[in-house]
């Protein structure tokens, strides 16, 4: 009787607390700022913005179609030439309604989008998450990691295990240079600009041997980083790997 008198205080207390913080400090759509009656969520009008990707969509590389296709069908640029990993996903189109968003998150320390957004990418990977050993973030450069203080590749990594209790390695994968920022170049640039970036780490192969990998970043554009990480990945002995990002930017229809 004792004890139940003693969390039902507790209880109350946290819901008073909560109430009374919610008055001081409301909560605010964080697309946008407008009131909004729940943490880490945004509002009604910013949510109908946002294009949330599933089916249909190419079994490779999850370029989304206009029309319903049978299961496995592949997009032309994946026929062309299919990408080195096993699929990739992403929670929403990188557009006018996301871009700053994204931008927000990845460069003005918007890091607490970052539970909210793990939970996107949770519902777009559900697929192969379920049967995965590890979510391996992609790495930035100890230069760039120094000026921006957080990745926000392991940021949704980190919020994904929450969410699906796959564990994140944030050390597997290292950057060994600092490349150059990646908009504005043009395909062949961005693979050439990441060519042997990126390396596994001294004695850290037996924990990617055999293992079904889940690679995390932030944004697909061409897939040239994705990619670089996939093949690493695939050397030091991952059986599959499978990719997932908050975001991608649609390809002209046509590929």
């Amino acid at each position: 009787m004792g004890a139940d008198f003693r969390l039902s205080q507790r209880v109350l207390l946290r819901t008073v607390g909560r109430s009374v913080l919610n008055l001081l400090f409301p909560e605010r759509c964080f697309a946008c700022g407008d009131l909004i009656d729940d943490a880490g969520a945004i509002c009604a009008d910013c949510w109908a913005g946002l294009s949330f990707l599933g089916s249909p969509c190419c079994a490779c590389c999850g370029h989304p179609f206009e029309y319903a296709v049978p299961e496995g069908v592949l997009c032309g640029a994946c026929i062309r030439r299919r990408p080195p990993y096993e699929s990739a996903r992403a929670a929403i189109l990188y557009d006018d309604a996301s871009r700053e968003l994204v931008l927000a998150f990845k460069h003005a320390d918007r890091t607490r989008f970052a539970d909210a957004f793990g939970l996107w990418m949770f519902r777009a990977g559900a697929a192969f998450l379920y049967g995965a050993d590890l979510i391996v973030p992609v790495p930035l450069h100890r230069r760039r990691l120094w000026s921006r203080r957080y990745n926000q590749s392991l940021l949704l990594a980190r919020a994904l295990t929450r969410h699906c209790g796959v564990p994140t390695d944030p050390d597997l994968l290292r950057r060994r240079r600092n490349t150059p920022m990646q908009g504005g170049l043009s395909r062949a640039a961005r693979r050439r600009n990441v060519q042997a970036a990126f390396a596994v780490r001294p004695g850290t192969s037996e924990r990617v041997r055999g293992k079904t990998v889940v690679l995390v970043d932030d944004v697909l554009t061409t897939g040239a980083t994705v990619e670089a990480c996939t093949r690493v990945l695939r050397a030091a002995g991952a059986s599959e790997v499978h990719v997932l990002t908050l975001a991608r930017v649609e390809r002209p229809r046509s590929t």
